[in-house]
């Protein structure tokens, strides 16, 4: 499995952001709460849904996705689509608030929440943070508290229909809250921590947690 120093890909984009963090690129120095003003600072609206990766898109069907949940578990999990599937499944809407600054408002997801997948695996007491590993290679951190936040889920489904390959698909984990490179696309394993372990945008410029209210883009914020 591929470790954050061990990039899967390194695409026009991949070098541009890297660019980016290292100009401190986008930032306006205001911030808010998401009570206080719906857009984060520094972010814009489109209706579209920009198609943003490492440069490789993982064709993984269904019937071949696996999800492997492990670490600090005292239930590891090793399901299939239809096990995965075959748990209670929630709706969300939420708005996704991307780090190169576009925002899209009110996207339905379908999913697992990720508070029913915690009560499944049941971490133990010492963990405190996830490492989602994904397909093409990528890795990200959460804390677990953002992990188990009320309307994160992985998400198969989007606005009623199978979520695309382009756009993560089979399944991918949303977070709304934070800067969308948190929610990792192409979702094949997650592992759960005591120690944190940054993941590729994280060893590489951009922000351990990532607030888009606290404009928290790069790791100099």
């Amino acid at each position: 499995m591929s470790t954050p120093d061990d990039p899967p890909a390194d695409s026009k984009l991949t070098r541009s952001k890297r660019r980016w963090a290292q100009e401190a690129r986008f930032l306006t120095g205001r911030t808010s709460r998401p009570g206080e003003q719906r857009l984060p600072p520094g972010q814009h609206l489109t209706r579209d849904w920009p198609t943003l990766d490492l440069g490789l898109t993982p064709d993984i069907s269904r019937e071949r996705w696996r999800l492997d949940v492990y670490g600090a578990v005292e239930q590891p999990l090793f399901w299939n689509f239809s096990q995965f599937t075959g748990r209670p499944q929630a709706n969300f809407t939420s708005d996704i608030h991307c780090v190169t600054t576009w925002s899209r408002y009110d996207n339905q997801w379908e999913g697992l929440s990720t508070r029913d997948l915690l009560g499944a695996c049941r971490p133990r007491d010492e963990a405190r943070f996830v490492l989602l590993h994904s397909h093409d290679g990528y890795t990200t951190n959460l804390a677990l508290e953002d992990f188990a936040a009320e309307d994160a889920l992985l998400a198969h489904s989007w606005s009623g229909a199978p979520l695309e390959a382009e756009h993560g698909g089979p399944v991918r984990l949303v977070v709304p809250h934070l800067y969308f490179w948190k929610s990792a696309k192409w979702l094949q394993s997650i592992e759960f921590l005591a120690e944190d372990a940054p993941g590729y945008w994280e060893v590489r410029g951009y922000h351990n947690r990532g607030d888009p209210w606290l404009e928290q883009r790069y790791s100099g914020d």
